[in-house]
């Protein structure tokens, strides 16, 4: 079941935070719960991610995001992820996560997030989301959010390791062959 109601408490947590830009980080902290660990006693691979979404939500929202959505009828959705785990995370591990935003293209909005615990960085991301239409819409360009945020349409370049990602997972096949 989805944590609601730890992602309630961050957003209690951050109601009155200072208002972020679009490209502001977002920190924030966990802990590993005794629900967080697989049979291993270690953060579920899994879990991470639904960790991940923990930081995200309280930053779209100090970045006024969720009220731009809910006025235009937009979702938004992972559409795509990379994520690399490099040290363990124990139960009652404290986390700080850090989340912002890169950029965009025609398609997705391009964010980072990644853990540290004591200085070393546990695991990292690269999430691809879509902007998604009321109804049957589909997929929004990005641009119209950033319009109705008041920035430019044009993406500042996103990073040559994010690029590449973009162009190579164009390259993988969809829908994959069974």
């Amino acid at each position: 079941m989805y944590p609601y109601a730890r992602m309630f408490k961050e957003l209690w947590k951050f109601r009155k935070a200072p208002t972020l830009g679009l490209f502001d980080p977002h920190v924030s902290t966990h802990m590993c719960l005794p629900w967080d660990i697989d049979p291993w006693m270690e953060l579920n691979n899994g879990r991470t991610l639904t960790l991940y979404d923990l930081g995200r939500i309280p930053m779209a929202r100090r970045m006024g995001l969720d009220r731009i959505m809910k006025a235009n009828g937009w979702g938004l959705a992972v559409a795509g992820n990379t994520t690399r785990y490099r040290k363990r995370v124990k139960m009652f591990d404290r986390l700080q996560m850090h989340s912002r935003v890169l950029g965009w293209d025609q398609r997705f909005i391009y964010m980072e997030q990644s853990m540290w615990k004591d200085g070393d960085c546990t695991s990292h991301i690269l999430i691809r989301s879509a902007l998604i239409g009321a109804g049957r819409a589909g997929i929004v360009d990005p641009s119209a959010l950033a319009k109705a945020c008041g920035l430019p349409e044009i993406s500042p370049a996103l990073p040559d390791w994010v690029a590449a990602w973009i162009a190579a997972d164009a390259q993988r096949p969809w829908p994959p062959k069974v």
